[in-house]
């Protein structure tokens, strides 16, 4: 009886698929020769956007929000932290262990990262090049990467338009 048990347990949990949401930051503003810093907040239509984020992730069952410390990236992944009451987690788009970390979670993530960022996420996920740099004036794309044990599927969708 316990071998049947332990089993059922070893399968329950091979077979969980763990979903992986990838997201730009929403719209930010734009640099101009007064502004000191890159680190710039979002539009209203931005925040418009982060909204739609939410609206859209809010019943996914989301675990775990990874961002990077910019304010248009914390910005972007705030609503949805703040209606289902999971911290914003800080990562560094250059830390090549980042990837593995995420693979190991075996969570439901979101991960808000920048147009040039976001491409090696989803490659690295996937162990493909479905991405590439995004364009710097394209936003609103959901990258989905769905894993049930080695089988992974991987989706495109729009969102906030």
């Amino acid at each position: 009886m316990t071998r049947f048990l332990i089993f059922i347990i070893i399968g329950f949990t091979s077979c969980t698929t763990t979903h992986y949401y990838v997201v730009r930051h929403a719209e930010k503003e734009y640099v101009n020769s007064d502004m000191m810093s890159t680190d710039v907040p979002l539009t209203k239509v931005g925040w418009e956007r982060a909204e739609a984020l939410k609206t859209t992730l809010e019943n996914k069952k989301i675990q775990r929000i990874f961002s990077t410390s910019y304010i248009r990236t914390t910005s972007t992944a705030k609503p949805l932290s703040d209606a289902i009451g999971v911290q914003i987690e800080y990562y560094n788009p250059r830390d090549s262990l980042f990837i593995g970390q995420l693979i190991n979670l075996k969570q439901n993530v979101l991960v808000v990262g920048h147009s040039n960022t976001i491409d090696d996420l989803v490659n690295g996920l996937t162990g493909t090049n479905h991405l590439q740099d995004l364009p710097e004036t394209q936003y609103g794309d959901l990258f989905v990467i769905k894993k049930k044990g080695s089988k992974i599927k991987f989706q495109h969708k729009k969102f906030g338009d």
